[in-house]
């Protein structure tokens, strides 16, 4: 055909709308891994390393990482908002930072072309597609006015359909009559747990909502900020933030203090009941005890029996802070469906040395189900405490990104080549 016909054809086709498809390359091809150390600052497994991504980003809280590999990450603080990382020249290092919103937060989230993100008392979403670098127009208000105060971070999970998951903290440690106060007894029953310390379910298109708009889907969860849904089953699971004092509001020993309650990992389904205040799991007993707010001694289950026992029990004020269960392939087989989870520490072990602070990886099954305990998978190899991570995504390439609350740093971790 002469060159000219050919290029007329091409213009029409091109008026019509009709593109030629690419090169099969550029549909699949993807940048080889950066090359990673395994002195980055992470103590890993055998078999694995990493890269940091950025550092010095400021209080990161959840982090997201879009189809295009772009890492996004909520900051918290009076300086916070969204912050988006781009590797440009394929080394795993962020050339390219842009940081957007008015307001610090904690949950972010991407789907179906919009960013979602939360705040103490909202939860916004910016029309986006993969490539951008910043938002298209102003935020839509998904819900506002949500409570604050107390355990006032937001997070929220994307579960079928239209239906947006919305973490709402409690307002007190144990629903007493004077919060934190030494054999204050609590409100029975606890009203907060019309409002609070609970899963609310939402419409995750509708603008304009406001908690009136919500319904309670699971309640007695102190602060589930950790939640995430399997990518195999969609069911949904988390991992709240235990109660505290036990040692200097009701005279438990230092040891006890320490290790009880244990923090829970669980399923979550419509409906359950996991039983704060007036219940904590004893991980030594393997049963829910009653609170000594509610006329507990240690040992007593009384309503308790009522009540969902976790599938994992971790150790007494580690809080974690976020899910990401495996999708990938870039990973060896036994990792594959596993929950990664984030902890940051907490500070009421003491006087007993604090613990927490590491990704810690739940093996599943091909059904969905745990499968043993749990293993550590990264901690920091600048000390025990030294690594407060609040978030934790899986990247398209089957990479793990995590992120740091202390230093502001989120790494990318890969098996080594």
């Amino acid at each position: 055909m002469p060159i000219l016909a050919l290029a007329a054809l091409t213009g029409v086709a091109f008026s019509l709308g009709i593109r030629p498809p690419a090169a099969p390359d550029t549909l699949t091809r993807r940048p080889p891994p950066p090359a990673c150390t395994r002195d980055s600052g992470l103590v890993l497994p055998e078999g694995f390393c990493a890269v940091v991504v950025a550092e010095r980003l400021g209080r990161v809280r959840q982090i997201t990482v879009l189809p295009n590999g772009d890492v996004v990450a909520a900051l918290g603080g009076a300086q916070g908002g969204v912050v988006l990382l781009r590797d440009t020249d394929g080394d795993g290092a962020a050339e390219t930072r842009k940081q957007f919103g008015d307001e610090g937060g904690t949950g972010v989230g991407y789907r179906d072309g919009y960013l979602y993100f939360a705040s103490s008392t909202r939860v916004l979403r910016w029309r986006w597609t993969p490539g951008d670098l910043l938002p298209q127009g102003s935020p839509e208000t998904v819900v506002d006015r949500l409570p604050s105060g107390g355990h006032g971070a937001k997070t929220f999970a994307f579960l079928g359909g239209d239906t947006l998951i919305v973490n709402i903290g409690s307002a007190t440690n144990s629903c007493q009559r004077e919060d934190r106060a030494t054999r204050s007894p609590g409100e029975d029953p606890c009203v907060e747990l019309e409002t609070r310390a609970g899963l609310w379910r939402f419409s995750a298109s509708r603008p304009g909502q406001r908690p009136a708009d919500g319904v309670r889907y699971a309640t007695g969860l102190r602060n589930a900020m950790a939640l995430g849904v399997h990518p195999a089953t969609g069911a949904l699971y988390a991992a709240p933030h235990g109660r505290d004092q036990l040692g200097a509001n009701w005279g438990f020993t230092d040891q006890q203090n320490a290790e009880l309650p244990a923090e829970e990992f669980m399923r979550v389904n419509a409906g359950d009941d996991f039983g704060w205040p007036y219940c904590y799991y004893d991980p030594q007993q393997r049963k829910k005890v009653l609170a000594p707010e509610y006329g507990g001694d240690g040992r007593k289950t009384g309503r308790c029996e009522r009540t969902q026992d976790p599938l994992v029990a971790f150790p007494g004020h580690w809080a974690p802070m976020a899910i990401a269960f495996y999708g990938g392939t870039q990973f060896p087989e036994r990792y594959r469906g596993g929950a990664f989870v984030a902890f940051h520490g907490s500070w009421n072990r003491a006087p007993l040395p604090q613990q927490g602070f590491r990704i810690a990886f739940v093996p599943f099954d091909a059904r969905g189900t745990p499968v043993g305990s749990y293993e550590t998978f990264a901690s920091s190899s600048r000390g025990a405490t030294a690594l407060r991570a609040a978030g934790v995504a899986v990247g398209p390439e089957g990479s793990l990104y995590i992120g740091d609350e202390n230093s502001g740093t989120i790494w990318r971790v890969m098996t080594a080549r």
